[in-house]
């Protein structure tokens, strides 16, 4: 599950429960820092946490003064000069600047926005939740983006399929494996969240909503699997196409794609062979190098997570926003 959505989800649990939270954002962040603005935390009454914000020196002080400030139900813009006093775990120096947002949610209205984001997510849709704090005597709203769960689509429910589709969910893909072998498509091998379609390859591929967030990735069972499934989304806006193979069958396999009018220029955008060089040879390890290769294209577009101070006419008071404002 998305990290985010574990942590909103928590937030409603526990003002349900009448037990106090406060949640911790990196809402800035120059030069080298832990985390990039974004990374959340969510600290509980009894001072455990859910999330990071990195680990080491500046999570224990964030947590420390978080707790402070959780009893005494305020909130705070914090920064940090990542300097000797906040290094790293082993006692490196980052030399950044984190600014942390300590928020408490008291109520289910103020958690409202979080618990709609949470679905929100888990619809592979984006969200954002609002980030009132106080700073200098005055209230200042940010607003945290979640960007979407990239979309994976696997042809092929073999070894490396299976492998590659539980590994990827792990890191936030939303998975699905297209088969004609009913047989390959057992929970035991592909568990949930995984989704499981069995059908034609190419035909189910020619049809499946890939838009620019979609990832496909073709290891079938052979040759001309991967051939016909590579020419049923050639055409397609897919972010990634990847297929497995040698370098032989892969440019025999672009050869035939090439004589049958797919334009070479194209052909060249395909990741083939896929995966990152770490000289793979285990099925776990071809799985790893792929799915090394999607985070790679994954984090070539870093989206804003975090927008602000953002002027919100409620809080240009210095008052507390009503509960669950947002912009």
């Amino acid at each position: 599950m998305n990290a985010f959505v574990d942590i909103f989800r928590s937030i409603a649990r526990q003002v349900q429960q009448r037990r106090r939270v406060a949640i911790c954002t990196v809402v800035g962040s120059h030069g080298s820092t832990p985390q990039a603005a974004g990374a959340s935390m969510l600290l509980h009454e009894n001072m455990t946490t859910e999330g990071t914000l990195g680990g080491g020196c500046v999570e224990a002080e964030v947590r420390k003064r978080a707790f402070e400030l959780l009893q005494k139900n305020k909130s705070a813009l914090i920064t940090f000069q990542l300097d000797h006093d906040y290094g790293w775990d082993d006692g490196l120096i980052c030399g950044g600047i984190m600014r942390v947002a300590v928020m408490p949610v008291r109520s289910m209205e103020e958690a409202a926005p979080f618990v709609q984001a949470a679905e929100q997510i888990e619809s592979n849709r984006a969200a954002s939740v609002p980030l009132h704090v106080e700073n200098d005597g005055r209230m200042e709203l940010y607003r945290l983006y979640v960007e979407a769960p990239a979309r994976l689509v696997i042809a092929g429910a073999g070894h490396v399929g299976a492998e590659t589709a539980r590994l990827a969910t792990q890191l936030d893909f939303d998975v699905t494996v297209i088969d004609d072998r009913g047989d390959m498509m057992a929970p035991a091998r592909l568990p949930p969240p995984i989704r499981s379609v069995v059908g034609d390859i190419d035909k189910t591929l020619r049809e499946w909503p890939i838009d620019a967030g979609t990832f496909v990735l073709i290891v079938t069972r052979g040759h001309r699997h991967d051939e016909q499934a590579l020419h049923a989304v050639m055409n397609s806006p897919a972010r990634y196409i990847g297929m497995i193979g040698s370098r032989r069958k892969v440019r025999l396999i672009f050869d035939d794609l090439a004589a049958l009018g797919v334009d070479r220029a194209q052909l060249a955008k395909v990741h083939a062979p896929v995966g990152l060089s770490i000289g793979a040879v285990t099925v776990p390890e071809i799985a790893v190098s792929i799915v090394a290769q999607l985070v790679e294209v994954r984090r070539t577009q870093k989206p804003t997570h975090v927008e602000g101070p953002i002027h919100d006419p409620a809080t240009a008071t210095g008052a507390a926003p009503p509960a669950g404002t947002s912009s």
